[in-house]
């Protein structure tokens, strides 16, 4: 067995970043996943640095694992391509506008009728039974949507800032991974496929309101919203650089307070319940602030670890290559790209006793599986020299 979902075979009509980020765990979880591509391939191909054109750093990060083929979704050859490829599929995936989809007659009511066994799972901008169904929808806009720019800019940022990363998106990817595991496992116990429906915005209120509704959740409200631990907490500026540490707990301030030969400070009013240390935590965060500056990062890293307080040295993006940590736990895998080289890959952070993942393959080149995957839907070579010629399908070759 190769992955714990070894034997499940997913079609992939999505493209950027949310929904290959889904498919791609999927796939090194061992689903086999077919991702169909326009001839102008997806938009990430394009994005730099790439060493060849139409393969993009993040193409190559987010597509591992797949059989990539090349059809033309407005044929109808291409769609009857699409049609033979429901029929064997246990999941049909897409990030496009529910609207778009019904366009192409592969709507829901349209795919179950061809399999009424699919798990059929839309991840796209907002629930398709609000006001804003039908919006489209970016990372950005969905950080702004829901609030966390302005979160940014409570921190003391000038102005709202969005988070440097793909962050709705690969959230709400997260949540389509387990809504297709969720929906198989209910799929072995009904007998029953169905659809399903990963919005954006709605997963990523969730994310944000889960901490920050605080004195909001109650009705009456008692406080406004907001985590006020969040809020305050910062990196940590040393004599020669900077630390994350986190004193939290009674008997990690009990035993900072003693290594500091300030065991008194304990008796403070501020420090003698969780509730008293979160009512002052700014204070308190600014009274560390002022000490961690007196000694240099190695100091820190030593004493906080002798007294066994939580604490990271902080890194760049470019430290985390070189990180002992993930370089000992087989985090990075040495990949060989037969059209890009040797790469970095970095595996899906999961660990099985049993049914581990094999290595996945490298991301496809355009159409690369086309001619292999008609195969297997018993095209013959001459039908699919046929498919290329009218333009219904590519292999990537011209």
């Amino acid at each position: 067995m190769s992955g714990p979902l070894d034997g499940v075979k997913i079609l992939d009509l999505t493209s950027v970043v949310m929904g290959p980020f889904a498919t791609q765990i999927l796939a090194e979880l061992g689903a086999e996943v077919v991702k169909v591509e326009s001839f102008s391939g997806d938009n990430m191909r394009d994005v730099g640095p790439m060493a060849n054109p139409h393969m993009g750093h993040l193409y190559l990060h987010l597509n591992r694992g797949k059989k990539g083929i090349a059809v033309d979704l407005k044929h109808p050859s291409g769609i009857d391509v699409i049609k033979k490829l429901i029929l064997r599929s246990d999941v049909l995936i897409y990030n496009v506008r529910p609207n778009a989809m019904e366009r192409l007659g592969l709507a829901y009511d349209d795919v179950s009728a061809l399999n009424p066994n699919i798990i059929y799972v839309g991840a796209y901008g907002y629930s398709e039974s609000g006001p804003r169904a039908g919006r489209a929808a970016y990372d950005d806009l969905i950080q702004g949507s829901t609030g966390v720019p302005w979160l940014v800019s409570k921190e003391g940022q000038e102005t709202p800032r969005y988070v440097p990363l793909n962050f709705a998106d690969r959230v709400t990817g997260l949540h389509a991974v387990y809504a297709v595991t969720a929906a198989l496992y209910q799929r072995e116990k009904s007998g029953r496929g169905q659809s399903v429906e990963v919005p954006m915005f709605e997963s990523i209120s969730h994310f944000v309101l889960g901490d920050h509704m605080a004195g909001l959740s109650f009705k009456p409200p008692i406080g406004p919203s907001g985590y006020e631990r969040l809020k305050h907490r910062r990196v940590y500026e040393t004599k020669n650089g900077f630390i994350c540490a986190l004193v939290y707990n009674e008997a990690q301030w009990t035993r900072f307070w003693a290594a500091m030969n300030r065991p008194e400070m304990m008796n403070d009013p501020k420090f003698i319940t969780h509730s008293a240390r979160a009512a002052n935590i700014g204070e308190i965060y600014d009274l560390l602030s002022e000490m961690i500056k007196d000694e240099d990062t190695d100091y820190w890293m030593s004493f906080f670890q002798d007294v066994d307080v939580p604490v990271a040295k902080m890194n760049t993006v470019d430290d985390l290559l070189s990180d002992d940590h993930l370089r000992e736990t087989g985090f990075f895998i040495n990949e060989e790209h037969p059209t890009e080289g040797s790469l970095y890959a970095i595996k899906t952070p999961s660990n099985w006793s049993h049914s581990s993942p094999e290595r996945v393959t490298p991301a496809p080149t355009l159409g690369q599986h086309t001619r292999e995957v008609l195969n297997e839907l018993a095209y013959s070579e001459d039908q699919i020299n046929d498919l290329i010629r009218i333009g219904a399908v590519s292999d990537g070759s011209s």
